[in-house]
């Protein structure tokens, strides 16, 4: 169940990585994935 959790938050990062517009707003969508990964694998 955790990797399915983890699957649909990347996704739907990847929906709001493409949404934004600048180099900075990408920087920290993938910044936000990043830390949601990490923090799944601590759990």
């Amino acid at each position: 169940m955790t990797m399915l959790k983890t699957f649909v938050f990347v996704l739907a990062s990847l929906f709001t990585l493409s949404a934004c517009g600048t180099i900075e707003g990408a920087g920290r969508d993938i910044e936000s994935v990043g830390d949601a990964i990490a923090d799944e694998a601590r759990d």
